[in-house]
């Protein structure tokens, strides 16, 4: 099973960044970890902050993985071109949020992704990978 996992614009900062909201573990810490846990997948990551390379990416990943979990940070609620980029791929997606976007600011509740993905999992920090990772497995 090959799983890709794709995080966008400033999660390169987990761990230093607002750590009362997404924690103070890196995610290539957590990732070591999952990776430990489920030797039999195989997974790729990538982290970009540019739009563009995100959706070269999904692209990528979305005909030959068997699934994605996705973070598209703050492009959740402005990207229509990431939201047709996985409308265009085969493997379905799970977006993972590590924060509740619905308890934060009313733009966060906006999202268009959401609806071109097989499912959300928002508001349970970095274990909300896992969970995704459980749909697949």
């Amino acid at each position: 099973m090959k799983i890709a996992i794709i995080n966008g614009p400033n999660l390169n900062l987990l761990g230093k960044r607002e750590p009362e909201i997404y924690g103070s573990e890196t995610f290539e810490h957590y990732l070591d970890g999952l990776k430990r846990k489920h030797p039999a997948v195989e997974f790729s990551y990538f982290q970009s902050n540019v739009e563009g390379e995100l959706i070269n990416e999904l692209q990528r990943a979305g005909f030959s993985y068997t699934g994605i979990i996705f973070n598209p940070g703050g492009y959740t609620h402005t990207s229509v071109a990431i939201g047709d980029a996985i409308a265009g791929i085969k493997a379905p997606v799970i977006e993972v949020h590590i924060s509740n976007v619905h308890a934060r600011e009313e733009f966060r509740k906006i999202s268009h992704i959401s609806a071109k993905c097989r499912g959300t999992i928002s508001g349970l920090g970095l274990k909300g990978y896992e969970l995704a990772l459980g749909f697949f497995l």
